[in-house]
């Protein structure tokens, strides 16, 4: 780390120096791809010196406020750290000459309630090896501020983004858990308030049915079993509906968000702007993130129309749902809480724009691969 902080304050100069004749040279149009070139070249110096002597590896491209910044404290730092080194070492040469060659003086030292009387020569290994001591913290706390403005400007080095990588992963994973056991939740609730009910209904027309002596009486509750059933394969298709649509699987997002348009009881525009079917675990999570979308814009926002948009670029598929209801959605309720956590998990990001009074806008953003966790 020493080296690290006297190549550091040699380079500092150098940057000054730089700095001094690029930074002017950069408001002329003509000297900018020059300055350009060298600023870039001193940022990959620094690069390569903070990873070699710091340990902190990393990618990241900065301007002339990093350069001047790092030149600042390189050039202060290093001639702090130097020059204590440097009277460090002479107070412990000085010192062991002196008591190496018995030319020591007696030198007093009055401290409150305490007199001493000791060597020039103790004294001097004394003083030096506090300094010593002293000097190492200082260029600790240099190398720690190297680091900390190189975090600043060129990003997080490795181990900083394996931590923060550790703790995302972590987070999505629990997030992943309470959202499956939301959607279990709500499966329950979907069989026990309409399948179960429905199914209570049709065995009590049957039973009732079977224990009437009218024959017509009989065949009206027959009738109404008959449609109470219908009634019932209805139910049951809308849950599984709702649970994951077959179409999906089988006719890509195109036709299950075509699906979705036709359920609902508000006009719904879709486009879709995807050159080819995304992975299924990308495919899915767009899906859900519409259909959700679309389900509490009808129910809660009053909107009137709709229109989602599919697309990508060369690395990310994209949604947006726009509706014109009375906006005011909230991203920390539970539908909109449980599609976060859903493409989290999935390396992804997810947006809402919702003020009082209008409009909603809620973009899920999507990496085109699988992520590999």
């Amino acid at each position: 780390m020493l080296a690290g902080v006297l190549l550091g304050m040699a380079l500092g100069i150098a940057e000054l120096a730089f700095l001094s004749v690029a930074w002017p040279a950069s408001m002329v149009p003509a000297t900018r791809p020059a300055a350009a070139r060298g600023l870039a070249w001193l940022v990959s110096v620094e690069r390569a010196r903070l990873a070699r002597w710091f340990g902190h590896e990393t990618a990241g491209e900065a301007g002339y406020g990093f350069l001047a910044a790092r030149a600042a404290l390189g050039v202060l730092g290093g001639y702090v750290c130097a020059s204590a080194l440097f009277i460090t070492g002479l107070l412990l040469l000085g010192g062991s000459w002196d008591v190496a060659l018995g030319r020591s003086e007696q030198v007093p030292v009055n401290l409150p309630g305490v007199k001493l009387v000791t060597s020039s020569g103790v004294l001097g290994l004394t003083s030096g090896m506090a300094l010593l001591v002293l000097t190492a913290l200082m260029i600790l706390a240099v190398g720690s501020l190297e680091r900390r403005l190189a975090g600043r400007f060129l990003g997080p080095d490795r181990h900083e983004q394996m931590s923060r990588r550790i703790a995302e992963l972590t987070a999505t994973r629990s997030g992943i858990v309470k959202a499956v056991d939301d959607e279990r939740r709500r499966i329950e609730r979907d069989l026990h308030d309409g399948v179960q009910q429905r199914g209570v209904a049709l065995a009590m027309l049957l039973g009732r049915a079977r224990h009437s002596g009218d024959h017509d009486r009989t065949g009206e509750l027959v009738a109404q079993a008959y449609a109470e059933s219908r009634h019932l394969l209805d139910e049951l298709r809308s849950v599984a509906w709702r649970i994951y649509p077959t179409a999906l699987d089988e006719l890509g997002l195109r036709a299950a968000l075509a699906g979705v348009a036709e359920r609902s009881s508000v006009p719904v525009t879709v486009h879709h702007g995807l050159a080819e079917r995304p992975v299924s675990e990308i495919e899915t999570a767009l899906y859900f993130v519409a259909r959700e979308a679309i389900t509490n814009a009808v129910k809660h926002a009053g909107a009137r129309d709709i229109l989602v948009v599919l697309s990508e670029d060369e690395r990310t598929v994209r949604v947006a749902i726009s509706d014109d209801g009375k906006g005011g959605a909230d991203p920390s309720g539970g539908g909109l809480s449980g599609l976060a956590r859903r493409v989290l998990a999935l390396d992804g990001e997810f947006a809402v724009e919702s003020p009082p009074g209008g409009p909603t806008k809620i973009v899920a953003t999507l990496p085109k691969a699988e992520p590999c966790g």
